[in-house]
Parts: C-alpha cells; structure tokens; sequence
C-alpha cells in the first residue's frame, strides 16, 4: 500500500517554515495555543471565503498575537479606510473571550499582497471551485486553470485534480490534467499544494492542485 505525504509537511526545516510559529514553556500551554489557532484559523476560513487567500501565517507570543494574511484580493478584505480589518480583529477578540484564555494576547492582523496569483496553489484551487459551483464544464476549467498557470513567469509545472460527480454523471470518478514537471520526491522543489471543495446540488467535488516554481537551494533560500 502507497503512503502518500503532503507536499508541504514534507518540507518543513527544509525549504519550508511552519505556519503557525510559537513556543509553549508547558504542556498546558501548547493545548491552549492549538485550540486558539485552529479556531482562529476555522473564523478566518469562514470570513475570507472568495477573497483570493493564499496563505495565512501566525505568529505568537506571552503578549502578541500576530496574523498575516496573504491575499491577491487586499482591498476587499482591508475595505475603505481599514474597516474591514477592524471588523475581522473584532471577531476574533471575541472570539478569543469566548475560549477563556490563561492570557489574552494584543491581536494584530496584517494583509500582504500576493503578487502572481497564478503561481498560488490555494487561489487557483479557489478559482476552480468557483467555476465548477457556476456550473461551467470541469474539463473546460481544468484547462483554463492549467493554462493560465503556466503562462506565469516562474511556474514550471502544474497538476490539477477533480473527483467526485463529475457533471452530474451518477457515479463518482478522477480526472486529472497536468503540464509541465511536479517533481514530488525532490525535497529542494518548491512545490505549492492546496485541497478545494466545490458544494454542487448533487454532491461535493473535491479539489486538489500542484504548483512547482523551480528548485530552492541555499543563496536563493538566503534571498528570499
């Protein structure tokens, strides 16, 4: 039997960082914080859902608690004049009082732009379930997404995956279609990996999407 691992836990100390970062002093502490990232991370889910979020990172400590938000989408999440992120903090205090704390942390919320869209696995995951939920074709968006990704500067290979009730058929099956190279074993690959669920009328379709940007080695791991 295959044992298959996610591309990015398989990188982590390698070319990957973790993305929740923080140190716990006790065991009581480190349930505390898991609790309080997964909750902030399910809020978030919910808040940000269709604005283009390709990654969200925390940082925390005994008084802060830092979230960086990575958007192709800033200014619907920021709003006119920073309202939306003062509604988003908000929520999340409250959402923080309601856990019951040992010691509740200053919340900041930062939003980056992200540059090149297409080169994210999450937002072209994004875009292929909200293609699919208009009812478009799924071979017809499996293209446009590849497509589309390949023409950016820096992809050098791209899979997109389907499985489900693929138009409306009564049984489930697996399509996929790929581009270039996704070299999975090679632990120096840069390869970007995101699940998407599209929510049809007769039954969910699962999405999966990977990006390789090129091999990351020492001086441009030192760069970046």
């Amino acid at each position: 039997m295959t044992h298959i691992a996610h591309p990015f836990g398989q990188r982590l100390g390698i070319i990957r960082d973790w993305k929740n970062r923080w140190i716990a002093t006790r065991p009581a502490l480190a349930r505390e914080y898991i609790r309080t990232d997964v909750a902030v991370r399910k809020l978030l889910d919910a808040e940000l859902k269709g604005k283009g979020i390709a990654s969200i990172a925390i940082d925390r400590n005994e008084k802060e608690y830092k979230i960086t938000v990575h958007s192709a989408r800033p200014g619907l999440i920021i709003g006119r004049s920073g309202d939306g992120v003062a509604v988003i903090t908000k929520k999340i205090d409250m959402l923080m009082r309601t856990l019951k704390l040992t010691h509740k942390p200053v919340i900041k919320l930062d939003i980056e732009e992200v540059r090149s869209p297409e080169s994210q696995a999450a937002i072209v995951a994004e875009g292929v379930v909200e293609a699919l939920e208009k009812r478009m074709a799924f071979r017809r968006v499996l293209k446009m997404a590849v497509e589309k990704s390949m023409q950016t500067q820096g992809v050098k290979g791209i899979r997109v995956a389907v499985s489900g009730r693929l138009g409306g058929a009564e049984m489930a099956r697996y399509e996929e279609l790929k581009r270039g190279r996704i070299p999975l074993q090679t632990l120096r690959a840069d390869i970007d990996f995101a699940i998407a669920r599209a929510n049809l009328p007769y039954g969910v379709i699962g999405v999966k999407v990977w990006i390789y940007r090129g091999d990351i080695f020492e001086d441009r791991k030192k760069a970046a």
